[in-house]
């Protein structure tokens, strides 16, 4: 697989963060000079400036006037305090704030600003000479009718290195029951329209994924919310919710959900796969996050533990491999096969190359190499985007989640700040964000936004922090 490719002094920071967070580097130590530091690691003198102002900006380090560079102490990432979210009790209604919702969905493409809103991953982190390889060598491998119209269904190839990849990682799903889509958004909306009706109530936990809430608009779907926090959600609420005679189906992220980046238990899990059997109530579970984790073991999906096939399993390579890639996934279990004539005719094709280049990068074992490699840097990254948040925004009570995988932030300021009002001077400024009144109903998250923590911590994107929780601190100081 290709190597991942970080700027010099980024990797430098990181090395130089391990050692402070092993004791290899003590609190209070003098660092090299600048210049002796780069002859010391054969770097030019730009690229140690850009080191020590990184790890400067995010607090591992801090310059005495005419003294040098000194090691401070690291931040406790326990002492950061979690998002706190209201209790409340939801019937079934309709999704406001399209319009919002489509101009935040536009702000995410534009690549002139700097991209603290849309969840993906830097394009340093992307093994693109793996792919590269395995779609010539798979074109390379092609037989002739590779080349004609593809199975509506998906190439069989793919689906047997889908089911060959999760079988190693604990679950099984046969290759006849995976349908290869367009994207998992596509897959999403192609299970809704099969398994409910115009006006019809779709239970999820909020705050929820904005482009979940915006599909289930366009396609007039009413949402039951079940309050939701950093540590899951109520199990007894998901049971009343699925008690209601509109709820049809259950829409669900159990490992790392965006934006709070919950990850729930087994036990958890399969009382949900329980109680979707015992209401007959359709579980919708898109696991789009759970490659992503930061443990060695990726996290078990409900649909694990379906016995009765209630669970239909979702997923997608956009945010372990690539967002531009549009490979993704949703697996129907026998219950539900009696859909497939009529899925078929509505399932967006995938083309044939991608499919095969994506079935060998999983065979080669290139994919599983990338995810090994994955997962300490997105849980670096991770780190050091909370703590220089910690940092930028000292002495405002803030919220910050804290996951166990993905790379979704999400933040909770004083009632006062209006995340609109931020939406908004942040686009002045260039930079985008997602305002927290998206992801539910009532207004009950416009104190929230949610920060991308996909792209090293760059010196331009800690300015934009900066520039942030500037004008936080100035809002608060105007408020009486």
């Amino acid at each position: 697989m290709g190597t991942v490719l970080k700027f010099g002094y980024q990797q430098l920071a990181n090395s130089m963060m391990e050692k402070i967070q092993s004791g290899e580097l003590q609190q209070g130590q003098r660092l090299n000079s600048l210049r002796q530091f780069a002859l010391q690691h054969q770097v030019s003198l730009n690229t140690i400036k850009s080191c020590y102002a990184l790890l400067e900006a995010q607090g591992w380090i801090e310059a005495k006037e005419k003294v040098g560079y000194f090691v401070k102490a690291p931040q406790n990432e326990t002492a950061l305090s979690l998002p706190k979210h209201p209790d409340f009790s939801a019937s079934a209604k309709e999704v406001s704030n399209l319009d919002l919702q489509i101009q935040i969905q536009q702000a995410a493409i534009n690549s002139q600003l700097i991209q603290l809103g849309s969840i993906q991953l830097s394009p340093s982190l992307i093994p693109v000479q793996a792919l590269r390889r395995s779609v010539q060598r798979a074109l390379k491998h092609a037989k002739p009718e590779d080349f004609l119209y593809s199975d509506r269904q998906g190439h069989l190839s793919l689906r047997q290195a889908l089911s060959a990849h999760w079988s190693e990682d604990g679950f099984f799903i046969a290759p006849s029951q995976i349908y290869i889509s367009n994207g998992c958004m596509p897959a999403l909306s192609v299970l809704l329209q099969n398994l409910t009706d115009i006006n019809d109530a779709v239970i999820v936990p909020t705050p929820n994924y904005n482009g979940q809430l915006q599909l289930l608009a366009l396609l007039k779907r009413k949402i039951i919310e079940i309050p939701a926090n950093t540590a899951g959600f109520d199990l007894a609420r998901l049971e009343q919710a699925m008690q209601q005679p509109n709820a049809k189906v259950c829409l669900l992220t159990a490992n790392y959900q965006n934006p709070l980046g919950f990850c729930l238990s087994h036990a958890e899990k399969e009382q949900i796969a329980k109680l979707a059997e015992k209401y007959q109530c359709t579980i919708i579970e898109d696991d789009i996050y759970a490659e992503c984790t930061y443990a060695e073991q990726r996290p078990l999906p409900i649909q694990y533990w379906d016995r009765a096939g209630y669970v239909v399993y979702c997923g997608s390579v956009s945010k372990s491999l690539s967002s531009a890639y549009r490979v993704g996934w949703f697996c129907l279990p026998e219950r539900l096969q009696h859909l497939h004539a009529k899925i078929m005719l509505q399932n967006v094709i995938v083309n044939t190359p991608l499919q095969l280049g994506l079935a060998d990068l999983i065979h080669s074992r290139a994919y599983r190499k990338h995810l090994n490699q994955l997962k300490p840097i997105l849980k670096q990254q991770v780190q050091s985007y909370r703590q220089y948040i910690h940092t930028a925004f000292s002495g405002i009570p803030i919220g910050i989640s804290q996951p166990a995988g993905g790379y979704v932030l999400w933040l909770q300021f004083p009632e006062e700040i209006d995340s609109i009002e931020m939406y908004d001077f942040a686009q002045r400024q260039g930079i985008n964000i997602v305002p927290g009144l998206v992801f539910g109903e009532d207004a009950r998250y416009n104190n929230c936004v949610r920060f991308n923590a996909g792209h090293e911590l760059s010196e331009e994107i800690c300015q934009a922090i900066q520039c942030l929780a500037d004008w936080v601190k100035q809002k608060l100081r105007k408020k009486p």
